[in-house]
């Protein structure tokens, strides 16, 4: 069962068969929502809304790790992340679609392991490669069944939020060499990682990052949104394709 998480523009999956919802409990406090199950074009999966249902809980305030213990625990066999991010490379507009390999993490004050406490060995994760390799292949290969085209590759810079960049923060992160950003990438990848369970990114660009192309002056909110839903038409048939 393969479980997807998505974010801004895909609170839920439209056209779940077989749906039921159930509320999974953790050690860790409450998820964002109750998971719901179902089937996905023939596919079993699991599904949460990072935001909650009514995309109410900000990124700096989602209990990331309630969110991917659930998964766990309902025996989820890799995780696919949809994100909403902006576009810093000049290849990466409104409306594309990118799979990262690689991430840099600039937030802070985010409970961002299980391994903490007095009952806690220190234990290190090895993170070289923040996405799996095997999922990632999954990912686009679907993409190609589906006749979806997407970017195979790039760096996903995570920024705290909620509110969005200034047009020096970007220029920073594209010297970094980020040619992404978004919110929600970090504690989320590499809490996953440390749980044993596979995870893979599915990155929407929903706009020009801030001071570059269309975000030259301002970023217009209203068009976002008038991005993500065709965009998220995209995401759910490459959702469909994933074998």
């Amino acid at each position: 069962m393969l479980a997807i998480i998505g974010g801004s523009g895909l609170a839920k999956l439209a056209d779940l068969s077989d749906m039921r919802r159930e509320v999974v409990r953790t050690p860790h406090g409450d998820p964002s929502c109750a998971l719901t199950f179902g089937q996905l074009d023939g596919t079993p999966v699991v599904f949460l809304a990072r935001h909650g249902y009514g995309h109410t809980i900000a990124p700096h305030e989602i209990n990331y790790r309630a969110n991917l213990w659930a998964l766990k625990a309902v025996a989820a066999e890799g995780v696919i992340a949809v994100a909403t991010v902006g576009g810093i490379r000049d290849a990466l507009g409104p409306g594309e679609l990118v799979v990262p390999d690689q991430l840099i993490d600039y937030t802070w004050g985010r409970a961002s392991t299980y391994f903490e406490g007095v009952d806690q060995p220190v234990t290190h994760i090895d993170f070289t490669q923040p996405y799996d390799v095997g999922l990632r292949a999954r990912l686009l290969d679907a993409g190609t069944r589906a006749n979806e085209s997407m970017h195979d590759g790039g760096v996903y810079g995570c920024t705290q939020g909620p509110r969005l960049e200034t047009a020096a923060e970007i220029e920073r992160l594209a010297r970094d060499g980020c040619d992404l950003v978004g919110m929600t990438g970090m504690p989320e990848a590499a809490l996953a990682r440390e749980l044993g369970l596979p995870y893979a990114c599915l990155a929407v660009v929903a706009n020009h990052a801030a001071g570059r192309g269309s975000s030259a002056s301002s970023i217009s909110l209203e068009q976002i949104n008038v991005v993500l839903e065709g965009a998220m038409r995209r995401v759910r048939r490459i959702l469909g394709a994933v074998g």
